[in-house]
């Protein structure tokens, strides 16, 4: 399996990510459960975004790539853009997670304070699940050429479904895992602050929160099974494959609170992701009789997001169709919504 991760790479970067955790843990702790404003969630996000540059900076340097090697500043020049290809493209898909977070919040009238608290589990579970998945990925690539094959054909099927599915609103009142979750558990009627569990007249049953947690677990799931193939399109190297999607999903709560207010300008959006994933779908199945380039890559993602953004603020939105659910399935209170 080849890799520019050194030990010394690996482990500055396994330091900066556990301190990126601790200093987000202590900072939620002293906040408290609090509404995230606009401004703390825009201003949160450039902090990240500039953060994964920082460090793509710091690795094309470590790379060679101010050095006089020719072939170390080849080196260094390609992984950072493919560090760079990486992280948009999981930037981009991770647009959808939110979309999906957002109805999950709608649906279940998650207080605006308590959303914090499930992002960040949520975060914590995603960079669990994408770790293990990326080596495990990574490892079957290196022994199986043809699961290159494979995950191409997927993301195809994956771009064009999304293609189809993009503007109908999901029916979460016949989601499997939220009816199996009303079959096995009691669940209390509402919150209990960010409480997983309460007691109901003298009964112990699970809170809404732990629900919606469940539900974004699941989520998450989903999600690495889609973006994790897209990023072995552009690299095989297990550390910009992981860093590029660590980086993603660490700034993926201040983007939440930031596009949440926004996501029916970008009404668009998704038809953009699924042509995105059809494109890495067919250079991963292209790969043996032509290698598109990383560079072309980056820039078709760039053009791709750009012109369904624009398209998205200048064409109005179709009117949605009538989704099941939408009011709090387990009787909440008015008050939560």
């Amino acid at each position: 399996m080849q890799t520019i991760g050194s030990p010394l790479m690996w482990s500055l970067f396994a330091a900066f990510v556990v301190v990126a955790l601790l200093v987000d843990f202590f900072a939620m702790r002293k906040q408290g459960a609090h509404r995230v404003s606009t401004k703390e969630a825009a201003i949160w996000s450039l902090v990240w975004v500039g953060v994964s540059f920082v460090f793509m900076g710091w690795m094309w340097w470590y790379l060679g790539g101010t050095g006089t090697d020719a072939a170390a500043r080849a080196l260094a020049g390609d992984k950072a853009l493919e560090f760079v290809t990486g992280y948009l493209i999981e930037k981009a898909l991770a647009v959808d997670n939110i979309f999906v977070f957002l109805m999950l919040f709608t649906y279940f009238a998650v207080p605006p304070e308590y959303q914090k608290r499930v992002l960040m589990i949520g975060i914590l579970g995603a960079l669990v699940l994408r770790a293990g998945m990326i080596l495990v990925g990574a490892w079957l690539i290196t022994q199986f050429h043809w699961v290159l094959y494979v995950f191409g054909a997927f993301l195809l099927f994956t771009g064009i479904k999304m293609w189809w599915a993009a503007g109908q609103e999901p029916d979460l009142d016949n989601n499997p895992a939220l009816k199996w979750m009303r079959r096995r558990f009691k669940i209390a009627p509402d919150y209990d602050g960010e409480k997983f569990f309460t007691v109901v007249n003298g009964v112990k049953m699970a809170t809404p929160m732990l629900v919606v947690i469940a539900l974004i677990g699941i989520v998450d799931v989903v999600f690495a099974v889609d973006s994790i193939p897209a990023i072995f399109a552009i690299t095989t190297d297990p550390f910009i494959v992981l860093t590029s999607n660590v980086f993603a999903i660490l700034g993926l709560r201040a983007m939440y609170f930031l596009l949440a207010s926004m996501h029916e300008r970008f009404h668009l959006l998704s038809y953009g992701l699924a042509i995105i994933l059809v494109f890495i779908g067919a250079k991963m199945l292209l790969i043996d009789l032509y290698k598109i380039p990383v560079g072309y890559s980056l820039g078709f993602t760039v053009l791709v997001l750009a012109v369904t953004m624009v398209l998205s603020l200048v064409l109005p939105p179709k009117e949605p169709a009538a989704a099941g659910g939408g009011a709090y399935p387990f009787g909440a209170k008015d008050k939560h919504k």
